[in-house]
Order: C-alpha cells, then sequence, then structure tokens
C-alpha cells in the first residue's frame, strides 16, 4: 500500500526530557483489547487506513478514531495524510518490539472459530515483526544463514538456540553474531545488496545486524537494517507474498523453488511452513 506525505514529528510525549520513565502510561494504552488488536494489525510496518483498523479492532469507526487517537496522543502511532485519506502505522520499531514482548507474556485467546485457529497457526508458520522475518520461517532461515556461513555465532554455541540471559521474545540487547565468511555471497544470492545494506542508515543508526527472540519458535531470528532487506528482497522476487491478513506471509512456489539452491533448507522444512 502505498502513501503519500512525510512522517510526522513524534508526539509530546516522545519529545519530553528529564525525569524518570513512566511505564504505566504507555501500558495503559497497551491495556485496552481494541487498542491492542489496532497495534497488533500494524506490527508489520505498513500503514493502514482507519477502516481497516476498526475492522481488525471490532469496533466502530468512530470508536477505532477515539482509540487511535489517544494512540497518537501517547506516541505510540503516526498518521499521514493521503487524498482524503488518513493511514496510521507504529511509531518505530520499539513499540513492535515492546508488542512481541508482551505477546510472550499472554495467554492465549480462546479459539473459537476455525478462522481465528487458521490466523494463529498462520502467524506462527511466517510472519512479518515489523519490517523483518519472523515465525516458523524466520529462525528457519536464520539457522539457515548460520549454516550457511553468512553469519557467524561469536560465542561459541553453532546455532540459533536461545541463550540463557536472553529475555522472553525482545530484540536482543546484546547479540552474539557477525558477518560469516560468506556473507555477501550468499546474500547477494538472496538478492541483497550488501554494500549499500552495510553503509551506516544515518540519521537513525539502526545497527546492522539485530536479533530477536522469536516468540513462537524461542529461537533467534534475524532482524536490524540486514533483517529487513532480505525481507523486502523476498517480497520484490515474490519469493514470499503478504498474507490475506495483517503479518502473515506465504512462501510462494517460487520461493519453495529457489531457496534450497542458496540455504541449507529441505523442501520438506519448507513445506511445514505453508501447512
Amino acid at each position: 500500500m502505498t502513501t503519500t506525505g512525510t512522517h510526522p514529528t513524534p508526539s509530546a510525549p516522545q519529545q519530553q526530557r528529564g525525569g524518570e520513565a513512566d511505564p504505566a502510561t504507555a501500558a495503559s494504552l497497551f491495556a485496552d483489547p481494541a487498542r491492542a488488536r489496532v497495534l497488533m494489525a500494524l506490527v508489520d510496518g505498513r500503514a493502514l487506513p482507519a477502516s481497516v483498523l476498526a475492522d481488525e479492532a471490532g469496533v466502530s469507526a468512530p470508536a477505532a478514531s477515539a482509540h487511535l487517537a489517544k494512540l497518537r496522543d501517547g506516541g505510540l502511532v503516526t498518521m499521514e495524510k493521503s487524498g482524503r485519506h488518513r493511514y496510521y502505522r507504529l511509531s518505530g520499531p520499539q513499540v513492535a518490539t515492546a508488542l512481541e514482548a508482551l505477546t510472550a507474556l499472554s495467554p492465549p485467546r480462546p479459539v473459537r472459530s476455525l478462522r481465528a485457529h487458521t490466523r494463529a497457526a498462520a502467524l506462527r508458520r511466517a510472519r512479518s515483526c515489523y519490517d523483518h522475518l519472523a515465525g516458523d520461517l524466520g529462525v528457519q532461515m536464520t539457522a539457515a544463514l548460520v549454516t550457511a556461513e553468512a553469519l557467524l555465532p561469536t560465542d561459541g554455541i553453532p546455532d540459533t538456540r536461545r541463550r540463557p540471559r536472553d529475555p522472553l521474545s525482545a530484540q536482543l540487547r546484546d547479540h552474539p553474531y557477525a558477518l560469516g565468511p560468506r556473507a555477501e555471497e550468499v546474500f547477494t544470492a538472496l538478492g541483497v545488496d550488501l554494500a549499500g545494506t552495510t553503509r551506516p542508515s544515518s540519521p537513525t543508526r539502526r545497527p546492522l545486524l539485530r536479533f530477536c527472540l522469536d516468540w513462537t519458535e524461542q529461537r533467534h531470528h534475524l532482524a536490524g537494517r540486514l533483517g529487513a532487506a532480505l525481507l523486502t528482497a523476498l517480497l520484490t522476487r515474490s519469493w514470499l507474498t503478504p498474507g490475506p491478513r495483517p503479518r502473515t506471509l506465504i512462501l510462494t512456489a517460487e520461493g519453495h523453488h529457489h531457496l534450497p539452491d542458496i540455504l541449507p533448507l529441505s523442501p520438506e522444512e519448507l513445506a511445514s511452513t505453508n501447512t
């Protein structure tokens, strides 16, 4: 979905300086079920109109507008206009990180329909985590990047298992990985301009390599600038395609065909991400 205009400046709560942080204020915004569903619909980094978010939250258009106003005032979402329409997106990846962490601590919702069961299963298989790949496919690909020596563990543990001090489902403050000896070869084959991606992303200075502990798989998946570039490349090549609901991703026939030629992924492993 394409929108126009520039991103608005952070709202007042984000710009304030001094004093202790007040987590209760942010927590109150996450605590409402409708607002939580709105935020979860935006976790893939896209900008969505209020009408779509009202449908995701299961509330009326006026109620959705009221919730969005609170989220915007609280600095969790931003709004941009395109023609007569207003589109909303998360204010940054830190909001997505908080949502993923809360998800790991939350009890599952009761599954009362085939639709709810199907969507939950799709999110576990492959989903976007703000702007990078997560779920079963995300951790499979990250593990395969390690096996292919595109990523190199630096702590002596040769895989992507959860380390003893890793937080439950959050971006890791420190991670045990570096680019491996075959990074350029492998990422180029996947469609990533590694040289361009490794240049500092001023003014955000977002790290090239970040990793999350995946909340459904409890293993690491690739995030940061490189994770975002990888997901963009897979979507551009149509090896992945957005699913029918927000955040869900589907591995296409082209992806099934080409990925095992580049990474040590078996067709059976990849098939499990679409069943």
